[in-house]
């Protein structure tokens, strides 16, 4: 920002009082005033708020709610487009806003007048007649600042805050360090010998991918999961697949990007904040918040399911094994040549792949068809808004309707793959719903984000089902945050929610894709406008399934090593990283990678996201979601009784119930693992959670 330029004309600013965040105005240069300006008054109020003599909900959870609002709506947007649209210029200012971030939220956790004003909220003759949804906001913050060290003393609170600080440089620098390996490797191919085997929708994408780039002809493959996934699954050429491989999977282990003594530190750091929690371990201090008790607990449950899945996955890769020998002629099936074997046996099986599908699957057909399912299942109505600010001309903005015609939420949907947009697929809030000071009610808004491969000349984006599943998946996640009838900010949508229950939504969803009656609702080829096929539907369905004992490991691999990694394992001690993870593998795994094979280092989840400690959640909440699911099969699948009653049980709650209790409210008893394992193909009895 220009020394000449007044706070009143910062766009992120401005965003705070706005009815959405002024995409089209947000500037580097406006992150850092705006960010100091916004964390002066809230130190101010909260200084203020901290001299009562007797707090009660109105005079300090209610401002308190007021600052965090606003810091959200500065704070928010900045986050946002750090991962949608990060750039030189951006990147720097983001890293020093994340510090100021970081040691704001360190300050305000520690603060003990705080912490004794809120205990005197909770200690009060009439915090009973609170709503359990205020009672909820209470205990949580309590929860929460003995988490974040605010009864530590002295030099140990020092110590403590000092280790926050530390923590949240290296896990944005991991994120950034995973992003510019991705970005630092391309392939330029020229000769079509090179791109023997791939699909045309596939050498479309990198073509233009290519001419996007500068390349002179050609096709462009890179290490970003469109371009990547479909390479290894389709390339014959056996060099170029391993060529790939490597570099994928020793993105961020070496120069200046290497995250090994990254992932070192953080480690470290993260034993010792525990410690000083007087928590065993790291994983203790991480399931304080979450649905599992304990590690054991977390650990049984995963062995529990490796050990009904692994003979499964053992026949499945030896069946891979055999057929790459005897009809591939690779008598040494590597890891570079198990996506490729794998898509041709399952071609041979089932004679479908991914690519024949896709063009049943294109964009718009899809996003109306998911928009008419969860239409009809909750009653609500979805419909574009072009007038609105957004950060990149592919972003599409929707408002939600319920069924008396009131607006109850809206989101942004940014589906495509593109330079300086963070892999992967993720919901987030945009802002959350609450009841202002003035009595109004603040509707939720959620960010959709997608990396698929964008329309390719005349063509509209064709979308794999696995993609449709994952875009089905985020706005599970959305739902979830926007049928919230929840009007506390601590509590309300995702917010409050265990981080192990959190993907409940959206994992039901992905159900719906396989369903046909769901299907024919957005299944139309883009050319003829034809519905799926019989053939191919039921081709599709018998395919489902396939190496399901594989991927089951494969999710269980991960999920072991990380809580491990943050229980067990000493950082100070003589076992490394690798060798944790080499001994999980022995354990679970039927696929041996090769030694130089890093995945740790890109290994993001855990190291740059929220799931330290718990990334089990992705097996826990499948649990959970699989049986609601049940619900829906037993009862209808586009029943709307049923689809009413999850929305009022579980989907409306947030986190102001005990997930648990609001699962058993729904389903009648507690989980069983048995329609996850139906579901899954694996025909298995008597595992429990």
């Amino acid at each position: 920002m220009t020394e000449n330029t007044s706070l009143t004309d910062n766009p992120i600013l401005d965003s705070i009082t706005a009815e959405l965040p002024l995409f089209d105005a947000i500037q580097p240069e406006y992150v850092l005033p705006a960010i100091d300006a916004v964390l002066a008054e809230a130190r101010q109020a909260v200084s203020e708020l901290i001299e009562q003599s007797d707090p009660d909900w109105d005079s300090l959870m209610l401002p308190l709610e007021v600052i965090d609002e606003r810091l959200g709506r500065v704070w928010g947007p900045v986050g946002h487009l750090n991962s949608v649209c990060d750039s030189d210029e951006l990147r720097p200012v983001y890293q020093q806003a994340v510090a100021k971030m970081t040691e704001w939220s360190s300050e305000l956790a520690q603060n003990e007048e705080l912490y004794a004003a809120i205990r005197k909220v909770a200690e009060r003759h009439d915090f009973t007649d609170l709503s359990a949804e205020r009672r909820q906001v209470v205990e949580h913050a309590l929860r929460d600042f003995k988490l974040s060290g605010a009864e530590l003393e002295g030099e140990a609170k020092a110590r403590f805050k000092a280790i926050q600080m530390r923590l949240s440089e290296l896990t944005t620098a991991f994120g950034q360090h995973v992003l510019d390996a991705t970005q630092a490797f391309d392939l330029h191919l020229s000769d079509e010998a090179d791109v023997a085997g791939l699909p045309e929708s596939v050498l479309a994408s990198a073509s233009q991918r290519a001419e996007l780039s500068g390349k002179e002809g050609g096709w462009l493959i890179t290490l970003d999961a469109p371009s990547y996934v479909p390479f290894m699954q389709f390339a014959e050429h056996r060099g170029l697949r391993e060529t790939m491989y490597r570099e994928y999977v020793t993105r961020a282990s070496g120069g200046e990007l290497d995250n090994g003594p990254v992932i070192d530190e953080i480690l470290s750091l993260r034993s010792e904040a525990a410690d000083l929690l007087g928590f065993e371990h790291y994983a203790a201090s991480s399931l304080a918040s979450k649905m599992a008790e304990d590690v054991d607990e977390v650990t049984g449950f995963l062995r529990e399911l490796a050990a009904r899945s692994k003979p499964q996955a053992q026949a499945e890769f030896a069946e891979l094994q055999a057929f790459a020998a005897a009809e591939l002629g690779i008598e040494d099936l590597q890891a570079w040549d198990v996506a490729y074997a794998s898509e041709k046996l399952r071609l041979k099986t089932y004679a479908i792949s991914q690519e024949e599908l896709k063009p049943y699957f294109p964009e718009q057909s899809v996003v109306n068809g998911m928009f008419g399912l969860v239409e009809k299942l909750y009653g609500l109505s979805i419909k574009e808004n072009t007038d609105v600010p957004k950060w990149h001309n592919s972003v599409r903005y929707f408002e939600v309707s319920g069924q008396n015609g009131d607006q109850i939420a809206a989101f942004y949907l940014d589906p495509y793959a593109r330079a300086h947009k963070r892999g992967g697929a993720w919901m987030d809030e945009c802002i959350v719903r609450c009841r202002k000071c003035d009595g109004s009610l603040q509707l939720p808004v959620a960010y959709l984000v997608c990396n698929f491969d964008a329309p390719v000349g005349d063509k509209p984006a064709l979308w794999t089902h696995d993609e449709v599943t994952t875009l089905f998946h985020e706005f599970g996640h959305g739902l979830h945050h926007m049928l919230t009838t929840v009007s506390e900010l601590g509590v309300s949508g995702i917010r409050g929610v265990p981080w192990d229950a959190v993907e409940l939504p959206s994992q039901f969803m992905e159900n719906f894709c396989w369903e046909r009656q769901v299907v024919d609702l957005f299944a139309r080829h883009f050319e003829t406008g034809e519905t799926l096929p019989d053939s191919l539907f039921d081709k599709m369905l018998a395919a489902k399934n396939f190496q399901s004992a594989m991927i089951m490991l494969r999710q269980i691999e991960f999920a072991l090593f990380d809580v491990l990694l943050h229980s067990e394992f000493d950082p100070a001690g003589e076992e490394t990283v690798q060798q944790l993870l080499d001994r999980v593998r022995a354990e679970v795994s039927v696929i041996a990678p090769p030694a130089f094979n890093k995945f740790q280092n890109s290994f993001s989840h855990i190291f740059a996201g929220g799931y330290a400690a718990g990334y089990y959640s992705y097996k826990w909440a499948e649990v959970l979601s699989a049986d609601v699911y049940a619900t829906f099969e037993e009862e209808g699948v586009l029943n709307a009784d049923t689809a009413s009653r999850l929305r009022e049980e579980l989907l409306s709650v947030g986190g102001s119930k005990e997930i648990m209790d609001a699962f058993v409210a729904f389903r009648g008893r507690k989980p069983s693992v048995d329609a996850l394992l139906r579901h899954s193909g694996l025909n298995v009895e008597g595992v429990e959670t």
